[in-house]
């Protein structure tokens, strides 16, 4: 409406307006709109009641979502569908959501309906006469508290991590100064492709925070695997971190690895542990709840992601550590992950045939130690290193003689013998072994342990800045 009124005044008004609106910081679409608003006001209340009704408060229950504006980019693909429920999902947080929808996203959903669950008009067209007047995906670029791709299809994140601006969701992403959390969709094999890959590490090195992709079946017949769009509320959960009031690790990035590595013997045999990867998830999501801007590189597990974590997902040691390296400088790094010590020298490319009296001889080679190698670094070594010692007899000898050798700030050491149950289960019992001196703490869940390693942390950041 207010871009219709712009169009028709002279050119004299037009100038008028424009410096009416630069002087109250505001669009000259937004400047109609008060006026707009003043004027109705003035012929009576309900005129603008009926034309403009009144913003409904947010539900009760509202959590870190509220009052906040949220863009939703809906990227083309099948799991654009589930961008619809995610509109509402917002919304009952307390959220303002606005929409773009790209292209390809049209040929799955339409511009009506995801206008008329987000409340007002979705966007489309890069070079829209009723919405580029004034620029208009610069302030849809810089409106928004927080923008989210879902789905973000290969192709947008290949815009994404290429700077490309050829369409107004590209554009927009490129001008945008706003957080930014992508939900990944696509076909396995298109997941798996080195050129995603490569884009995804270059999105997380950009700062983009990742939700999923999920594990299961896809829209085509026959197919499943990693791919699948996360659910609408695991993005909602995602949005409540990154959205959450500061805590005493806003501004900090943490590095966290967690799960067990796989590494190949033939296409179907691997050597691995038992680690069930739920300690290094609970301290990522003990993390993000604090208010850090946390990387999570995670070996292969069958657990969800934690909410408001970017992911990195890998298999082998030497993968894990690339992603460790590429996700550096961090301000802490904790390395939780149960890394295989040893890989086979060579593979086989099809699988071993057994051969009655002949055992298989394998030969073995040490892998990368990847808490050794950031520990030592020269130059972007986190300020502080903490490691896992995983011990079944001497546990705090052992831990000991591993944070002198492994160069690394803190250790925590842990019993797994079998009976313990602490490998795979729900609780831990950890010994904090610093420089200074040992701490053994009481069992406990994971969750707890994680929450109590955090505060440690907080701690001793605050305690180093002074």
């Amino acid at each position: 409406m207010g871009s219709l009124t712009v169009r028709q005044l002279d050119d004299k008004l037009k100038t008028l307006l424009r410096l009416r609106a630069a002087r109250h910081g505001r669009s000259m679409e937004d400047e109609v709109r008060v006026i707009l608003k003043g004027a109705a006001h003035e012929a009576g209340r309900d005129v603008l009641e009926h034309f403009e009704p009144a913003m409904q408060p947010a539900p009760q229950g509202a959590r870190q979502a509220d009052s906040k504006g949220i863009l939703l980019i809906i990227g083309g693909g099948i799991a654009a569908y589930k961008s619809l429920d995610l509109i509402r999902r917002l919304q009952d947080r307390g959220a303002r959501v606005r929409c773009i929808l790209t292209p390809a996203a049209q040929h799955f959903i339409t511009p009506l309906a995801a206008g008329a669950l987000a409340g007002e008009r979705a966007y489309t067209d890069l070079f829209d006469a009723q919405s580029e007047f004034d620029v208009g995906h610069i302030r849809l670029a810089r409106e928004a508290d927080l923008i989210v791709v879902a789905p973000a299809t290969a192709d947008l994140m290949a815009k994404m991590a290429g700077g490309h601006a050829d369409d107004l969701a590209a554009a927009v992403l490129l001008a945008t100064d706003r957080p930014i959390l992508v939900a990944p969709a696509m076909n396995p094999r298109m997941w798996a492709a080195k050129s995603t890959q490569r884009n995804l590490a270059q999105l997380v090195a950009d700062g983009v925070r990742v939700v999923g992709p999920n594990r299961g079946e896809m829209a085509e017949r026959g197919e499943s695997g990693v791919g699948r769009m996360a659910e609408p509320n695991e993005i909602v959960a995602a949005v409540e971190v990154i959205l959450r009031k500061e805590g005493p690790l806003t501004g900090k990035r943490i590095l966290v690895t967690s799960g067990p590595t796989h590494e190949p013997i033939d296409p179907v045999r691997f050597i691995a542990n038992r680690s069930s990867g739920k300690q290094g998830q609970a301290i990522a999501a003990a993390a993000a709840a604090a208010g850090a801007d946390v990387l999570l590189v995670s070996g292969p597990v069958d657990r969800p992601d934690p909410p408001g974590v970017t992911v990195v997902k890998v298999e082998t040691a030497r993968q894990m550590l690339e992603a460790v390296e590429k996700a550096l400088p961090a301000d802490v790094a904790i390395f939780a992950a149960a890394v295989a010590d040893w890989r086979v020298d060579q593979p086989s490319g099809h699988k071993i045939k057994k051969q009655e009296g002949r055992p298989q001889q394998l030969g073995l080679v040490e892998n990368p130690d990847i808490l050794a190698t950031v520990a030592h670094r020269k130059s972007g070594r986190p300020p502080l290193v903490i490691g896992f010692a995983a011990e079944t007899d001497r546990v705090i000898v052992n831990a000991k003689a591993k944070l002198a050798k492994k160069g690394c700030d803190w250790i925590l050491a842990n019993d797994v013998s079998p009976e313990t149950g602490i490998m795979g289960g729900d609780t831990n019992t950890i010994h904090l072994v610093t420089a200074s001196g040992v701490e053994s703490w009481p069992p406990q869940s994971k969750d707890d342990v994680a929450r109590s390693l955090i505060g440690r942390i907080a701690a001793a950041l605050a305690k180093a800045k002074r």
